[in-house]
């Protein structure tokens, strides 16, 4: 029923890079959270957060919007962030992304059309050991 790929080639693609469809924690479009959020799962963002969020992955639709702190292992961003954006792995700005305020990562991927404004530390050296 599922031929094509084995089980070793399927895995390999989930977990390679932030994707937009696959998250365990899900905020929806009209959803509104206040204070401090954190979650050892990844994270679909489509509502918005104010305060500060923790997560080991961030995948932020466009709807999606953060006003404060953001910590997090890999992050691809489609949505709006407002505040400080800490990423300590690769970070990923899709076309509709905006982002003001500083911005902290050890890789950066910035497609055309996205927006950042504010500082932006890229490299390990920005990381505390």
């Amino acid at each position: 029923m599922f031929k094509g790929k084995n089980k070793n080639e399927t895995s390999k693609n989930l977990t390679s890079s932030p994707s937009l469809d696959r998250s365990s924690c899900v905020i929806s479009k009209g959803t509104v959270i206040e204070g401090k959020f954190k979650s050892t799962e990844d994270l679909r963002l489509d509502g918005t957060i104010i305060g500060e969020v923790q997560s080991n992955k961030i995948v932020m639709g466009e709807t999606g919007k953060i006003e404060g702190t953001v910590h997090c292992l890999e992050s691809a961003i489609k949505g709006k962030i407002e505040g400080e954006l800490n990423v300590n792995g690769l970070l990923h700005l899709l076309s509709t992304a905006l982002i003001k305020g500083k911005i902290r990562a050890k890789k950066m991927i910035v497609d055309e059309g996205a927006s950042y404004n504010g500082e932006c530390l890229i490299g390990e050296q920005h990381f505390k050991k």
